[in-house]
């Protein structure tokens, strides 16, 4: 081996070293600022702006992750804390949820009143509906009369779910046609008088209670002639 050859294989060894050497280094400093960040955990940021008072649900949020320390003590790290919540000001979107920015729903508004039905868990609850959820309350009804159509009929919208309690198994009633035990739910809502009339005679009357789970913002105004419906009559 000659002095070229020599000299060539020292500096590429040199060269292998300083790199082995800027490696470590980076890999120190990277190591460094994880040791400064520290571990990452999740956290929740707005989607849109939320006005003030509007009832929170998980679809408004998304999930983000970012550094423990860098968060408030009072941020949201789980989202099942705004179950029931609303928001007590204006959120503006991209701002991380705090738990300063929502406060308990309240549960009646001046002239509205608690009250609770018995709903068959499997065609009106389906578990999607929780305590701050709003509904439109369907019922089917048999023809008042020997021959006439059955109807069905919304009997409320809008309604607030403040609670939803746990499945119970009703056993059938004596002069129930069907003999069979059924599963149900009790659900209380914060309805105005006429609302409460209106539920608690579908619940005492009806073939069957439906609850149509209603997107939060969605503009659920149903006009008079659309609130009853018949087979027959549909074009």
């Amino acid at each position: 081996m000659n002095s070229r050859q020599r000299r060539g294989i020292i500096l590429l060894i040199l060269s292998v070293l300083c790199a082995l050497g800027v490696f470590a280094g980076v890999l120190s400093v990277v190591n460094d600022v994880k040791s400064k960040v520290g571990p990452e955990v999740t956290a929740y940021r707005l989607k849109t702006d939320v006005e003030p008072y509007t009832p929170l649900g998980a679809g408004q949020f998304e999930k983000i992750e970012m550094p423990e320390r860098w968060l408030s003590k009072n941020a949201v790290t789980d989202l099942g804390q705004v179950r029931g919540k609303i928001a007590v000001t204006t959120l503006k979107a991209g701002s991380l949820l705090q738990s300063d920015m929502i406060v308990d729903q309240p549960a009646l508004q001046p002239g509205q009143q608690e009250v609770a039905i018995m709903i068959d868990a499997a065609t009106g609850v389906a578990g999607k509906i929780t305590p701050g959820s709003t509904v439109n309350v369907y019922a089917t009804f048999e023809g008042e009369r020997e021959g006439d159509p059955a109807q069905s009929k919304i009997i409320v919208t809008n309604a607030r779910v403040i609670d939803v309690g746990d499945l119970t198994s009703l056993q059938p009633d004596e002069n129930s046609r069907d003999r069979e035990p059924t599963d149900a739910v009790p659900i209380t809502f914060a309805l105005s008088t006429i609302d409460a009339q209106r539920i608690t005679y579908a619940e005492s009357f009806a073939q069957r209670v439906r609850l149509a789970l209603v997107a939060p913002g969605s503009d659920t105004t149903v006009p008079d002639k659309d609130r009853t419906y018949e087979l027959a009559k549909d074009k």
